[in-house]
């Protein structure tokens, strides 16, 4: 699995690689990001049927099978669906939306005080040599460190909503790795007492390669929003860094600004 790009590096290469700009853009793309630029500017709104095979056929000129195709690539993103014998018809879309807040409220509870189902479906979970970018993440002296790294999809409502690459302390990935990789991570370590003193995060913008679309279900190249963070316990010793692409269709962050000063300013500010 391969890193998307920034400061978390991964392993193989074919999971940044994109196509070869040489390479031709399969028309049921470009048929199916029209269409859904469309379904997003309210051309087509929730509830509304969209043309039959029929129509689309004539209006981008190509086969009922490239039609079809396109039809796939928007349901396959939740944003259609095909009733039978009346045709497709556009879905009302639910965004979830994470409040990044202070104190620290994780993913599970966050989404759990919406009546929303989180879960996880573990991909890898394996001891590796820890990448150059990764020791310095989690601040790594020894000679040939080693981490666990988590590869896993976060589900919502049974859904798949993002891919989480994880970093994880050696013997904290050790120690807890059954449960590692049945529970939220943040959630597991703290049920044993280590606590999460702080989360630095920041957010990119990048696109689904191959293994992505196919786990998110999504079309190649689809934009995605990621999020990276590393998690500090207690002595600011960071244990956990990592990276998750998300479907912007279905999950959503928010966070409140304040100028009411926090507890740790407060204490600066003394000094």
């Amino acid at each position: 699995m391969a890193e998307w790009g920034g400061n978390i590096p991964v392993d193989q290469k074919s999971m940044t690689q994109a196509a070869p700009a040489s390479s031709p853009r399969p028309l049921h793309l470009a048929i199916s990001e029209t269409l859904l630029a469309e379904i997003e500017d309210g051309t087509y709104a929730a509830g509304e049927q969209l043309p039959s095979e029929y129509q689309l056929m004539l209006r981008f000129e190509v086969s009922r099978i490239t039609i079809r195709r396109a039809i796939a690539n928007l349901a396959s993103q939740g944003l259609v669906e095909a009733q039978r014998g009346r045709g497709v018809f556009v879905k009302e879309q639910h965004k979830v939306a994470y409040r990044l807040s202070n104190p620290l409220v994780f993913f599970e509870e966050d989404l759990a005080r919406q009546g929303v189902t989180s879960s996880i479906h573990n991909l890898s979970f394996d001891l590796i040599p820890a990448p150059d970018e990764v020791s310095q993440c989690l601040h790594l002296r020894q000679p040939n460190p080693q981490v666990y790294r988590q590869i896993k999809i976060l589900l919502i409502n049974q859904s798949p909503a993002a891919v989480d690459t994880s970093y994880i302390l050696p013997d904290l990935g050790e120690r807890y790795s059954e449960e590692l990789q049945q529970q939220m991570t943040f959630p597991t370590l703290e049920q044993h007492g280590i606590v999460i003193e702080r989360i630095e995060a920041t957010f990119e913008s990048s696109h689904a390669n191959a293994e992505l679309s196919q786990y998110l279900d999504m079309p190649l190249g689809s934009p995605l929003l990621t999020y990276r963070y590393t998690a500090y316990t207690q002595g600011d010793r960071p244990i956990v860094c990592g990276a998750a692409p998300s479907r912007g269709d279905r999950l959503r962050y928010s966070v409140t600004l304040s100028r009411t000063p926090s507890l740790d300013e407060e204490r600066y500010r003394k000094f």
